[in-house]
């Protein structure tokens, strides 16, 4: 049975450098690309990193019941999980990790409620995040404020989740996250205890 791995996390709480780093160590899980109706910054790759669509093609996409799950996370700026996506790596024999927000997560679960670990990922403080957020200078002073205004929620909803990984040291962290992800992978019924 293909098993499913979502981390979540506010922005900036590490989740995708742990993603990043289960990808690189155990070869039995594939990534998850999301799509998105947001600009690629510049390092990013279409169809590596995200799918890029615009807001037309993506709201396309929803009429054609064509996502796993989907949240306008902003005005107009959309993410969302490709059904074509799942089946691809499905058919692959792939385990699928995804990084995606905590509404997302919140629905793959549903969606698939035995296949699912949804892993929490939580920043020390909101001060640390801040300060990770700022040092990314990817934001204008505007998009960071939105982006610590969701946070705050996103914070909230860690108790829904499987998992809460604190990522206060990131090696600590990545260990942390690695063992987890094994356990459920190696246990039949795919059952973690928090």
């Amino acid at each position: 049975m293909s098993k499913l791995i979502v981390f979540t996390a506010p922005s900036g709480a590490g989740k995708t450098t742990i993603v990043r780093h289960l990808i690189q160590h155990l070869p039995s899980l594939a990534f998850s690309v999301s799509a998105t109706t947001r600009a690629a910054r510049s390092h990013e790759k279409d169809g590596q990193d995200y799918y890029f669509l615009t807001e037309q093609d993506f709201r396309q996409k929803i009429k054609k019941d064509a996502f796993v799950e989907w949240e306008e996370v902003y005005a107009n700026q959309f993410y969302g999980t490709l059904k074509s996506e799942v089946q691809r790596l499905w058919a692959e024999g792939k385990h699928i990790l995804f990084d995606i927000d905590v509404h997302g997560a919140i629905n793959v679960k549903q969606s698939y409620p035995a296949e699912t670990l949804t892993i929490f990922v939580k920043p020390p403080s909101v001060d640390v995040l801040l300060d990770r957020l700022t040092n990314r200078s990817t934001e204008t002073a505007e998009q960071l404020q939105k982006r610590l205004d969701k946070a705050n929620y996103e914070l909230s909803f860690e108790s829904r989740c499987d998992y809460i990984l604190l990522n206060d040291q990131l090696s600590v962290a990545l260990e942390e996250a690695e063992q987890v992800v094994r356990r459920f992978l190696e246990t039949p019924e795919g059952l973690i205890n928090k």
